[in-house]
């Protein structure tokens, strides 16, 4: 069977650049960092060790959902519908021309209500356990970010939340565009939100010591690839996609933005946290994205890498992009960036709006770059990390990694949209 083909006719982002696309990739592409000092009460300064992270600024969010919606749901999810009103309303997508059956939404989160856990486990010490709040366990479910898109929008096709820690948004648009292949929706809203800048999520993830701590430095504290690396930096936000079939969107007049053409996926089975370091799994899974593309590793212009700012996840993915396209220097067309330099890591968000990082590239021409590469790690391979300034170059095929906590390794490839 004839594979159809998958378009993307919509996008939407909130980071901690603000609400929309633009605010985020002009930021982005002109090498501006999203990191701020986070004040008390969000962050118990006095407890924590890292104090500075990517926040979404405030905003009304009354403009989004109703006022008792507002104080009735986590941030992940209000996050997803800020992102999703974006994406849909640039696809133009009415669902009163459409069949509600054949329009899916697979939009999902690694975490999910960490703020609602932490405020209701603590009303519950203190007051006891049925004194939480009635929308405890709606508020803090994962899968409830899609099921809140869906009521929003009337879509009753396939709706469901993958949840893979960092690889999560990054299959959900893979799955989504599996979905439309294999004919099962026309339409699928899909991508990632996240919300876990809270004492419980910081504290959590302190403790597993994978947090940078150069307080005094946020914008420079996220540094892929550098030696002087010493941790990530945590973010919030969602990226949301709208993917449809090709014909479909032909046939109601998109303006189709890019084509999705390319998805791969493993297991390290190698450690609960820790990335096998020899990259051997997450090279498989850039390759089976190239197999299902149909093209070669030669074809890709530019990866957006998961590069998270440790030490054993630079060298192992470096490694592992190594493995399927050789080592290139500063006048290969192949070029790699971590643009987690400048808005941090949203966890389960991450592959959505780097997915969204890769089609504005293609769309305009520039590479975006890794900031803060001061001294190159010299235990990575030779590759083009686009050093601090973005470079313009002629992109037709982008590559989007992203790896999680149990070894999950995805990859997508999004190609520039031909007739």
């Amino acid at each position: 069977m004839e594979k159809r083909r998958v378009v993307i006719t919509g996008i939407g982002a909130i980071t901690s650049y603000g609400i929309g696309v633009d605010k985020f990739w002009n930021a982005v592409k002109n090498g501006v960092s999203g990191i701020t000092y986070v004040e008390p009460p969000r962050i118990d300064a006095e407890k924590q060790t890292t104090h500075i992270y990517g926040v979404v600024p405030e905003y009304d969010e009354t403009q989004y959902m109703d006022v008792k919606e507002t104080k009735r749901l986590d941030n992940f999810i209000k996050y997803a519908l800020v992102a999703s009103e974006e994406a849909v309303k640039q696809s133009e997508l009415n669902m009163e021309n459409e069949d509600e059956y054949r329009v899916g939404c697979l939009v999902s989160s690694a975490a999910g209500g960490y703020h609602t856990i932490e405020e209701n486990h603590l009303t519950m010490l203190n007051r006891g356990y049925t004194k939480c709040s009635p929308f405890t366990v709606p508020a803090m479910i994962v899968n409830m970010a899609a099921g809140k898109v869906a009521i929003k929008y009337g879509f009753k096709g396939v709706n469901k939340a993958i949840v893979s820690a960092c690889a999560t948004s990054t299959q959900s648009i893979g799955d989504a565009m599996r979905t439309i292949q294999y004919g099962d929706a026309d339409v699928v809203v899909t991508g990632g939100t996240e919300a876990t800048v809270c004492n419980m999520g910081v504290g959590a993830f302190s403790a597993a010591r994978t947090l940078s701590k150069r307080n005094d430095e946020p914008t420079k504290a996220s540094r892929p690839y550098d030696v002087d690396r010493d941790g990530f930096i945590m973010s919030e936000g969602a990226g949301v996609l709208v993917l449809e079939e090709l014909e479909h969107a032909k046939k109601r007049g998109a303006k189709i933005i890019a084509e999705i053409v390319g998805y791969g996926q493993t297991c390290d089975a190698y450690d609960i946290v820790a990335p096998d370091p020899t990259g051997v799994s997450a090279a498989k899974a850039m390759e089976f994205a190239l197999k299902d593309a149909g093209i070669k590793a030669e074809d890709i212009d530019y990866i957006n890498t998961h590069g998270t700012s440790t030490h054993v996840g630079d060298v192992g993915e470096a490694l592992a992009i190594s493995k399927v396209f050789g080592e290139t220097d500063k006048n290969s067309h192949l070029k790699v960036s971590s643009t987690k330099s400048m808005h941090g890591h949203l966890l389960g968000a991450a592959g959505a709006v780097e997915a969204i990082v890769c089609i504005k590239a293609m769309e305009e021409g520039i590479v975006p770059p890794t900031i803060n590469l001061e001294n190159l790690d010299p235990e990575l391979p030779k590759l083009n990390y686009v050093a601090n300034n973005a470079i313009k170059a002629d992109l037709k095929y982008t590559m989007s990694n992203s790896f999680g906590f149990g070894g999950h390794d995805a990859s997508i490839i999004l190609k520039k949209y031909e007739e």
